[in-house]
């Protein structure tokens, strides 16, 4: 694997499991051996990220899902087959690692029957990019006006609460917000 984050956290052979919560979910750009509905403890999703080119501008940046420390979060585990690893990890690299706001870490990932070993992308609280805590108004009020190279941050919320809520993974504080931009469109 390229000079990428990966590579020094994922040291095994076989098919591995990763964690998707965001865009991965509904666009990962990869196909996925197997997709499952799975919880990871002890971390969160939020937006917690300042995007200046994806969802955003410089002058005008957006927010990005990342994984912050505490309660849990519901998402899909993706199994990513031995023979595509070194491409998945290369293109996620290269997609998610560019501005080194993320580290991937190992993670246990709870499946309906059992819990894997796995790893995901956690976002690092001391990064410039990285926001902590915004209320829901200001929040709402940053994604409502912000797009970039890949779109509006409105419809990145949007496409998330859409996919999340169509795998039966209802996030309460996701669809509040998407309520709170919506009344402001």
């Amino acid at each position: 694997m390229t000079e990428m984050h990966f590579k020094s956290v994922i040291d095994e052979t076989g098919d591995i499991w990763f964690f998707a919560y965001g865009s991965l979910m509904w666009n990962p750009g990869f196909n996925a051996k197997e997709t499952r509905k799975a919880k990871l403890k002890g971390w969160q999703r939020k937006f917690c990220v300042s995007s200046e080119i994806y969802r955003g501008t410089p002058d005008q940046p957006g927010l990005s899902l990342g994984l912050d420390a505490g309660g849990e979060c519901q998402g899909l585990a993706l199994s990513i087959a031995q023979t595509d690893c070194e491409r998945v990890f290369d293109y996620l690299s290269n997609r998610e690692m560019l501005e080194k706001i993320y580290r991937c870490v190992p993670v246990e990932i709870e499946l309906d029957d059992h819990t894997v070993k796995g790893y995901t992308l956690v976002v690092n609280r001391d990064h410039a990019l990285y926001v902590g805590e915004m209320s829901m108004e200001k929040t709402a009020e940053r994604i409502l006006h912000a797009s970039g190279k890949n779109g509006s941050n409105r419809d990145y919320l949007a496409a998330t609460v859409k996919h999340l809520d169509g795998q039966g993974l209802n996030d309460k504080m996701l669809n509040t917000l998407l309520r709170l931009v919506n009344q402001n469109v």
